[in-house]
């Protein structure tokens, strides 16, 4: 028993670059207890099956999209990658196996990262287990041993680049803060505070739309609440062509939202809102802001209030009232 695992251990360690393979880089992480940074990492590239992403360490030290390097980059997941390539630790270590037999003859999933000093790491994955969880991997580009590795680095492979998009966040739209909510669609509708406390806070907010008093209005209220909980749930398209836009409904909004607001400085700040189509999955609606071209998602509850001001207003006459 001793032999064999002295055996296995050689293999694996074997299998790593001739510098400082991943072998030896987990054998150093778990010694010391702590992984080498993303930083040790100049690039990363990979191919999960259906896409096929690059990633950059720029000069201030921030990862970026090869291809778009102003898109706004969550780089938590290129991170967790290089992470589990610094601490690689294979389940199982298979020698003397066929390529053929766990689909490593055409691998269909791929990685490649370049470290500082310019060596690679390179990671080949082929069919998974029969419990699904892992998948039989080539490291480096030897074809002998076979490993088998976690389901974890497939899993953050497969992420798509809009997974990996920094959502913008929605100012504070209370009450409080809201000094006026203009939409356009079917009909026009602009809905404005009507009553101030002293030294210019609210007290009790009342609120006003084509000449009439619409506070009490369940239509007043359901909108007050949207503005207030509205939230990006995730990006669509960061630079959509304009046939993809109009895909969405941008050639023709459903709604256009103007919306002032004041700040925690006191001063005012407009947010603009464009609603567009349904999401193909019928689950959401899509939406640009102030003006820009990428196309985010928020869910279709969060903008119903929105869309039925934009068709029937808030009056009492409305038919959002």
């Amino acid at each position: 028993v001793l032999a064999i695992a002295v055996i296995a251990v050689l293999a694996v360690r074997s299998a790593g670059k001739t510098e400082g393979g991943p072998e030896e880089d987990a054998a150093s992480a778990g010694e010391t207890g702590a992984a080498a940074p993303a930083e040790a990492y100049s690039a990363l590239t990979y191919s999960n099956g259906s896409a096929t992403l690059s990633f950059l360490l720029d000069e201030s030290g921030k990862w970026v999209w090869a291809d778009d390097p102003e898109f706004p980059l969550d780089d938590a997941t290129v991170r967790a990658i290089l992470a589990l390539l610094t601490d690689l630790r294979p389940q199982q270590t298979l020698a003397g196996e066929s390529l053929e037999d766990h689909g490593l003859d055409q691998p269909f999933a791929s990685l490649t990262a370049t470290e500082a000093d310019g060596g690679t790491v390179s990671v080949a994955l082929g069919d998974a287990t029969t419990d699904g969880a892992s998948y039989y991997a080539l490291l480096n580009g030897q074809e002998d041993p076979v490993y088998i590795l976690s389901g974890a680095l497939y899993s953050y492979m497969s992420e798509t680049i809009y997974d990996m998009c920094l959502l913008p966040e929605l100012p504070a739209l209370t009450e409080e803060t809201i000094r006026s909510v203009s939409i356009e669609g079917a009909v026009s509708t602009l809905l404005r505070p009507i009553e101030a406390g002293a030294d210019g806070e609210d007290a009790s907010v009342s609120w006003a739309s084509g000449g009439e008093d619409v506070t009490d209005l369940p239509a007043t209220e359901a909108l007050l609440s949207c503005l207030e909980a509205l939230t990006i749930d995730r990006c669509v398209d960061y630079r959509p062509t304009e046939e993809a836009a109009a895909l969405c409904g941008f050639d023709a909004p459903a709604a256009e939202v103007s919306v002032i607001y004041r700040t925690e400085t006191g001063s005012e700040e407009t947010l603009s809102l464009t609603i567009g189509g349904a999401s193909l999955d019928g689950q959401g609606r899509y939406l640009r802001l102030n003006g820009e071209e990428a196309v985010y998602q928020v869910s279709a509850d969060g903008a119903a209030a929105i869309l039925s001001a934009a068709e029937g207003g808030l009056t009492a006459a409305g038919g959002a009232a």
